[in-house]
């Protein structure tokens, strides 16, 4: 079937670059082993337990390595939409289409898994429907300013020798829209913040080797046809005259945007009622409360 061009992602294409890299990903598995810890250092920071986990689309063993019993979880499964990717054991599954029960989760890690989602707003739909009630969602994607290196070189390059560009590199979710899609599907006490995290390479053909050998790719169904050569050539060139650092590696920018969220629950925090406070904010900030529409004194 051909990929509904409506839709950013050929997910079909994308299955097939994480099962060609999944016997070789151990050699470029560094951002995911960042991502994973990082994502478990927050949960360890909640102070109960978890005791059924979803893995959802993990690379191999990495979330359970780096949980190994903690954080009170007795069960941890695992889903991933390439047999591959999978671990000792697991599930194979479509992010878009998960095949578990409502409530059948108190955790669900999604370290960067959900980047190549078509539908990002139902996926989080799904996961808020498969979480307990008080369960919790960790998910982390590339934010926009990943890899922004490599995108300005190649729209450069490719304008240059072919006089004209298309996208290369995937768009990434924008930090400032996470809360508002954790918000809209469902979630409770949404939070959405990020980080970068800067590699760096011996050149800009190691870059895209470990992009290649990670399954990332793009998988774009709006994409002209494979870069030229020359093309290819002159981008990393660019790369390195833009880029470069005094010792001539090259850098590659990695936003990581994580998403938190909780399932809804009775016993959370509330907002306030509008008009509910107890104190006035002139008193808090020390300063004199005017009438709308009063000028200060100068």
């Amino acid at each position: 079937m051909k990929p509904n061009s409506a839709l950013p992602f050929d997910r079909a294409l994308k299955r097939r670059h994480l099962a060609r890299a999944a016997a070789g990903f151990a050699r470029h598995d560094f951002l995911y082993r960042e991502v994973t810890t990082r994502l478990v250092d927050r949960v360890l920071d909640v102070k109960r337990a978890f005791p059924r986990a979803l893995d959802l689309g993990g690379r191999g063993d990495m979330v359970a390595s780096a949980l190994a019993g903690r954080a009170g979880v007795a069960t941890l499964v695992h889903a991933a939409p390439a047999a591959g990717l999978l671990g000792s054991a697991g599930v194979v599954a479509d992010e878009e289409w998960l095949p578990f029960a409502p409530a059948s989760f108190d955790l669900v890690l999604a370290p960067l898994s959900l980047t190549w989602v078509n539908d990002l707003p139902g996926t989080l739909l799904q996961i808020a429907r498969i979480l307990q009630p008080d369960g919790l969602l960790l998910a982390g994607l590339p934010g926009g300013r990943t890899l922004t290196e490599l995108r300005q070189a190649l729209l450069r390059a490719e304008a240059e020798v072919e006089g004209g560009a298309s996208p290369r590199v995937a768009p990434f979710l924008d930090m400032r829209d996470g809360a508002g899609l954790l918000q809209r599907a469902g979630f409770a006490l949404p939070v959405a913040d990020s980080e970068i995290i800067t590699v760096t390479y011996a050149d800009p053909l190691a870059l895209l080797r470990e992009l290649r050998g990670a399954g990332e790719t793009a998988a774009l169904t709006e994409r002209r046809g494979s870069l030229r050569r020359s093309t290819l050539l002159r981008a990393m060139q660019i790369y390195a005259e833009m880029f470069a650092t005094p010792d001539g590696r090259v850098p590659a920018t990695f936003e990581l945007v994580t998403l938190t969220g909780w399932a809804p629950h009775a016993a959370q925090p509330k907002p306030l009622k509008p008009g509910s406070a107890k104190a006035r904010l002139a008193e808090a900030l020390g300063t004199e409360e005017r009438p709308a529409g009063e000028k200060a004194g100068r």
